[in-house]
This record gives structure tokens, C-alpha cells and sequence, in this order.
């Protein structure tokens, strides 16, 4: 089954860089962030709009509930093309994206409302995608400098642009971003429905019941250790010190490993989705 999105032209089909990749944008494509994605989705959906989003999508082969490997695939590709892709790669994920979207809203007298087009819900998705990015180079004690982080955060608004959210809409710097997250991280609120997803989806509660059992405690345990303690509290997700203590020996394990790590492997699987992706884009099949 093909795409409704047509082949690129020959003459978009760059394979090199077209703009610069700041350090921290190639850093942060890392095997370590497998061990942040669940939290970065909790952090997501936290905002209930985009929670019940998920929870009632339509599109049963996206929804990570049904379809984990696929979701997994399209989530880690969209952070490899949206931070490392050329323009018209970007482009054209933009286009499978919105494909995707547009079955995405909220049925009509529904008591909470949503459109996966709304550029205010895609602007709060990026940005916890930023904030993912930002703890995983605070987690790895990656060396950079203050002009690191700020060439990294004008490159992050890629997150958005590559949804449906303007250029403007991105915060203009690093204190504006901060003001605008705090801002937003106070107006947050769930109600049973979506914060019992939520738990369901820390837990792997959709997998068959031996992995999840083997699963589920290894990743509600990395879930609730990478979440602020904001959202602790919005979700009910208890932490004490004994925990604190093991996820740092996890942390400090992961970043003497990452140092000593050839590029390949700590690209992995970033490396492989970016190459699939460029495969699929040239024969015009769907990506999302």
C-alpha cells in the first residue's frame, strides 16, 4: 500500500545536509533516549487534550497501545528527520503527518475538545520533544557550551515547524521557552480517564501479560524517574530515595558507557530510522 503523498521529485532528493547540524542535535540522537521515551509521552499526553488525542485516535496502526513497534518506529523517525533531516525531508514528513492527523479530533458535544491540527497542542508536543532532549544531555553530562545550547534550542524549533506550528509561535530564546513551559506546566490537568491511560501506558499494561510482567515494573520505574516531580504529582506516581539512588547508578552507568561508544552504535537507532526513512522517501511509500 502506497502513500497518498506523491514521489519527491528527483531534483529534492538530497541526501546531504542542507543546513548545519549543531553538536548537541547529533548527540541527543542517542540509544540512551529509549530509556526517556516513555516519560517524554507521559510528559506529552499530560496536557489532557492531547491525552484524550491518543486515547480515542482513530488511527488504530499509529496508536502506541496497538501498535508499539510501529509507534515506536514513527516517533524515533519523526526525531531523526525533524532534528537531522535536509528541508525536503522534513517537507515530506510533514505531509505523512498531517495525513495521519486529520482523522485526529475530537467528536462533536465531546466533553473535552481536540485537533491533532491545532498548532497550540503541536507547539506543547515539541516542546516536551525539546525538554527529552535537554534531560538526555543533562543525564549523559554531554560537554557544552553555553553557544551549544543556545545553537541547540533555535535548531529544536524544528520539532514544531515540522508539525503545523509557525516559526513565530516558537519561543524567541531559552528564558522566553522557560516562561512559556512553566506557564504551561501550571495550566495542566487530567481527569480519571486520561491519567488511568496514562498509568496503563507506564505500565505496558497492552502487552501480553509475561512481557509485561518483565517489562512493565523496568519501564514505570524509568517512566516516573525521568518525569519532574510536576508531573509526579499530576499523575499519582509516588518516588522516594531509594529509587532516586538507583536511577543515578543507572545514569552514571549510562554515560561512562556512552563516552567510550562508537558513533554508529550511539546513533543506534536513530541511524537505521533516518536511513529507512530516506529509503521509503524515494519510493514514495508512507512513513507514518
Amino acid at each position: 500500500m502506497t502513500s497518498a503523498v506523491a514521489p519527491t521529485p528527483p531534483e529534492q532528493r538530497k541526501t546531504f545536509q542542507d543546513e548545519p547540524i549543531p553538536k548537541v542535535a547529533r548527540d541527543t540522537l542517542n540509544w540512551f533516549s529509549i530509556a526517556l521515551a516513555m516519560s517524554n509521552v507521559l510528559m506529552q499526553l499530560s496536557n489532557i487534550k492531547v491525552g484524550y488525542g491518543v486515547a480515542e485516535s482513530k488511527v488504530e496502526s499509529g496508536r502506541l497501545d496497538k501498535h508499539p513497534i510501529k509507534r515506536g518506529r514513527t516517533t524515533l523517525t519523526f526525531l531523526a528527520i525533524a532534528s537531522n533531516g535536509t528541508a525536503a525531508e522534513r517537507e515530506y514528513l510533514r505531509k505523512e503527518v498531517n495525513r495521519a492527523h486529520r482523522q485526529v479530533h475530537s467528536a462533536p458535544g465531546a466533553p473535552v475538545r481536540y485537533n491533532a491540527f491545532s498548532p497550540d497542542l503541536q507547539l506543547w508536543v515539541a516542546a516536551c520533544l525539546y525538554k527529552g532532549a535537554v534531560d538526555l544531555a543533562e543525564a549523559l553530562d554531554l560537554p557544552l557550551s553555553r553557544q551549544d545550547w543556545e545553537d541547540f534550542y533555535h535548531h529544536s524549533a524544528r520539532f514544531a515547524t515540522t508539525l503545523q506550528v509557525p516559526q513565530e509561535m516558537w519561543p524567541a530564546d531559552r528564558e522566553a521557552f522557560e516562561e512559556y513551559w512553566n506557564d504551561s506546566v501550571k495550566k495542566l490537568e487530567l481527569d480519571d480517564y486520561a491519567r488511568e491511560f496514562l498509568h496503563d501506558l507506564a505500565n505496558m499494561a497492552f502487552l501480553p501479560t509475561p512481557l509485561r510482567q518483565t517489562v512493565g515494573p523496568v519501564i514505570f520505574f524509568l517512566s516516573a524517574g525521568f518525569l519532574p516531580q510536576e508531573f509526579r504529582d499530576l499523575l499519582g506516581m509516588k518516588w522516594n530515595r531509594r529509587q532516586q539512588f538507583l536511577l543515578n547508578r543507572v545514569v552514571r552507568t549510562a554515560a561512562a558507557v556512552n563516552r567510550f561508544m562508537p558513533a554508529v552504535l550511539r546513533e543506534f537507532p536513530f541511524n537505521l530510522f533516518l536511513w529507512d526513512f530516506r529509503r521509503r522517501m524515494r519510493r514514495g511509500l508512507p512513513v507514518v
